[in-house]
């Protein structure tokens, strides 16, 4: 979590922030009106790929797929797995559907799926910094939307994981996967699921070092829009865009990004069924 510090200030302008992530019955509204093509649909082209197999350049999208027994946490690939008919309208693979799961936060978006729905609404995807002050809902400096205590009173306040991961999960905040949006309380801005549920795209560029380079100025950040250019120390070819949020799999024990400083990062043109959006617009 070191590319979220040092703290620095930073002052935005005005804005609008969809209450919840955007949802499969929102994203389908999209598709039904534009006939859009999402990422995951489509055949990979070999020239993107020229060192795979062609029996591999099949459409698909990458699914959590859970061990049968506990594995150490060193190798992601214990638990992620390329799924060959994985995408938005079937988020575990070909068999399975959307049906009756309208107000789930739709996921398997890449960047350029999520940055077309915007678009397509009137919208735009929210830079970094817009982000991460609406999530706070005006506690400034708190760990959680919602206070620096996790359970408070005892109340599951997020979509999170609990249990043993990524082996068992115990469910003990009601939800084994996705949850429908607005299940837990809002922040103080009425905002829903800005912890847990799915990670969200945010328009900025990654790179680490954002934040030491914005306390270096001196200044505050006035209305930043990230850098021009992305790189990614672990993978220095990949560009990459901010992701915030955490999602269902966040845990202590791997991934604590459901505390709202935090930074994720992912590969544009890559989607997960744990990856999702919500859009604003200007006042």
């Amino acid at each position: 979590m070191g590319d979220a510090r040092p703290i620095h200030r930073v002052r935005v302008d005005g804005f609008w922030m969809d209450r919840t992530e955007v949802t499969n019955a929102q994203f389908a509204q999209f598709v039904a009106a534009t006939g859009y093509v999402t990422v995951a649909e489509r055949v990979p082209r070999a020239e993107d790929f020229p060192d795979a197999p062609p029996e591999n350049l099949v459409a698909g999208s990458v699914v959590f797929t859970p061990p049968a027994e506990p594995v150490p946490l060193d190798n992601h690939l214990r638990w992620w797995a390329y799924v060959k008919g994985a995408d938005w309208r079937h988020p575990l693979g070909p068999d399975s559907s959307i049906a009756g799961h309208d107000d789930e936060p739709v996921v398997h978006v890449a960047y350029e799926d999520a940055e077309a729905y915007a678009t397509w609404a009137g919208k735009r995807l929210p830079t970094e910094a817009e982000w991460e002050f609406a999530a706070r809902g005006g506690l400034a400096g708190n760990l959680y939307p919602w206070g620096n205590e996790f359970l408070p009173e005892g109340r599951w306040m997020t979509n999170a994981w609990q249990g043993d991961f990524p082996a068992r999960n115990t469910a003990a905040d009601g939800f084994t996967g996705l949850a429908p949006v607005a299940q837990f309380p809002p922040n103080a801005y009425g905002l829903y699921d800005v912890s847990g549920n799915v990670w969200e795209w945010c328009s900025d560029w990654y790179r680490p070092d954002t934040y030491a380079k914005a306390a270096a100025s001196g200044k505050v950040a006035d209305d930043p829009r990230g850098p021009d250019s992305s790189f990614d120390p672990q993978e220095p070819g990949q560009a990459k865009r901010v992701q915030r949020g955490g999602s269902y799999l966040c845990s202590e024990l791997y991934c604590a990004r459901y505390i709202v400083g935090t930074r994720g990062k992912g590969e544009i043109s890559s989607a997960t069924n744990h990856i999702g959006f919500r859009c604003v617009k200007a006042p």
